[in-house]
């Protein structure tokens, strides 16, 4: 008998969920086979272990695994702000809230605390990857390292000073110094993060396009969130926001359009020729009465789609998982059309769809021999989640996040078992709480 290869790690789950080449495919009684932080082979679990001399072998006889989520519009620092000013509208909670208490207590200590609250709520998530807008992006860069998640760091971008710079100038000086040093780091990856239509004029949005296509980065925005934000546009300027990020070359392949609740026909088709990627945030956009994606027209205009949080100031919570029972759900209701997501594509949205917005699908998003091994585990033996019919619906329709186990990244356990690898919980929460009694101040 030919010699085992030897390997990492023997992953053995009830059920595997490839996402790729068909993106409902269930395996069952298949091994996930990893090495060097890749995955090199997916096979039946019988002929693996035949295969395979693994240093450690994992048995998941009550799991569904699956590719790790790409949480693909964060502002992870703002997790210190959870709760802080509720049940209000989007320019109500922005202006006479949340811009005050970012002036009073933003900085590289509060925004390094509020990722590390974020990432330890997002990996008991099942959330592999995030992609973030905040100020102080190198403490988001250097707590995503400490924690091992993978992110991909906005380089943001406004016309008012904060804390962060002073001026459009400074932001994209300091963002391109962030990129410096997190260009090569094997998780990090960068984006340009203008924040919005309505905070960033022409200038720096034709210097952003000159840069992204120099450095082959992308562009993550906030556009066309609310009914408010056109009308204001058109009023002020007699265009619509999509029509001027047209004229100023944004919109493109490389750009990532986020939340895009108020959409004209010609504006969803032309996001679907043009390469547009748009990250739905459904629960935000609920609690803000901002509207609601014309979803099940992107997808039919052959819209990449991508499954977003936003901030837990506006949300309240970073769970993927709930974010993907809603989106399916909100879907239905606002076509009229049980069927416009089914739970396989919004599944789809929350792996393959973000990784692919941010030109990582080559690296992640689904379990495919040689990406980064980059996965979760859901124990589906719960009363909440049995019987099994149909395993990718009982994720979307029927888990919770207290139902993952076990978190990957390039092979690096971030959950064993319930339990934090790379983070001090109870320090984390300290600090959260420390934070609350300034705030509240």
């Amino acid at each position: 008998m030919p010699a085992r290869q030897p390997i990492d790690l023997l992953l053995l789950p009830r059920w595997l969920i490839p996402i790729e080449p068909v993106v409902d495919q269930v395996l069952e009684d298949h091994a996930l086979v990893v090495d060097g932080g890749r995955i090199v082979d997916i096979l039946p679990a019988d002929f693996a272990r035949q295969s395979y001399a693994p240093r450690e072998t994992i048995e998941l006889p009550r799991h569904a695994v699956l590719p790790g989520f790409v949480n693909a519009h964060t502002h992870a620092a703002m997790s210190l702000m959870r709760g802080l000013a509720d049940d209000l509208a989007l320019m109500d909670w922005l202006q006479n809230h949340i811009w005050p208490a970012e002036a009073k207590h933003v900085g590289k200590g509060f925004c390094a605390d509020g990722v590390r609250l974020a990432a330890a709520e997002m990996i008991r998530g099942g959330t592999t990857c995030f992609s973030d807008m905040y100020f102080f992006p190198d403490a988001t860069a250097e707590v995503a390292v400490e924690a091992g998640l993978r992110a991909v760091i906005g380089l943001v971008v406004m016309d008012f000073p904060t804390a962060w710079a002073q001026n459009w100038e400074e932001y994209l000086h300091r963002g391109l110094g962030v990129y410096d040093r997190v260009r090569g780091q094997a998780l990090l990856s960068a984006a340009f993060a203008p924040h919005a239509p309505y905070t960033v004029s022409d200038a720096p949005l034709r210097r952003i396009r000159e840069l992204a296509t120099e450095l082959n980065l992308p562009v993550h925005m906030h556009v066309h969130e609310t009914a408010g934000e056109v009308d204001a546009a058109v009023a002020s300027g007699g265009k619509r926001p999509w029509q001027r990020l047209r004229e100023l070359d944004l919109l493109g392949e490389d750009f990532v359009a986020v939340h895009m609740t108020q959409l004209s026909d010609d504006e969803i088709a032309e996001a679907g020729r043009l390469g547009v990627s748009v990250v739905h945030c459904p629960e935000s956009n609920l609690k803000l009465a901002s509207g609601f994606a014309p979803v099940a027209k992107l997808l039919a205009a052959g819209v990449n789609l991508a499954l977003g949080t936003d901030g837990a100031a506006s949300n309240n919570d970073l769970d993927m998982l709930g974010e993907l029972r809603t989106a399916a759900l909100l879907a239905k209701a606002v076509s009229g059309d049980a069927q416009a997501l089914p739970a396989a594509a919004a599944l789809r949205m929350a792996t393959l769809g973000g990784a692919r917005a941010f030109g990582l699908e080559n690296q992640i998003g689904s379990l495919l021999r040689g990406k980064s091994a980059d996965f979760c585990a859901i124990d589906l033996d719960h009363p909440a989640t049995q019987p099994v019919y149909n395993v990718i619906s009982q994720i979307v329709y029927a888990a919770g996040r207290d139902q993952v186990s076990d978190v990957f990244v390039a092979g690096r356990a971030l959950l064993r078992n319930g339990q934090l690898q790379t983070l001090d919980q109870a320090a984390v929460l300290a600090r959260a709480r420390e934070w609350r009694d300034r705030l509240r101040a």
